[in-house]
């Protein structure tokens, strides 16, 4: 799976302006052959809202999708660090 085609995680945490925001963009196949970008957004903690935008080229699913990443990253929205648990499984 490249870069473009995997779900893209992003929050932004500004405590001195009470902002806890998080932003996910993914690109799924849909019924009839070609692509959506969707994207979900909101307050950290909330269901937050979502919008599907179809599209007949897996092509430009990709470049709308790294056009909105790279809007949110110049708007102070940083990568999601993946959670690592301290507590041993065996």
């Amino acid at each position: 799976m490249t870069d473009e085609a995997r779900d893209t995680y992003l929050r932004r945490i500004d405590p001195s302006r009470n902002m806890a925001r998080f932003y996910v963009l993914s690109i799924q196949p849909t019924l009839f052959g070609g692509s959506s970008v969707v994207r979900e957004w909101g307050r950290i903690g909330t269901r937050g809202q979502c919008k599907v935008e179809l599209l007949d080229d897996t092509q430009q699913a990709k470049q709308i999708k790294n056009s909105i990443e790279r809007s949110k990253r110049r708007r102070g929205y940083s990568d999601v660090t993946p959670f690592k648990s301290s507590v041993s499984t065996t």
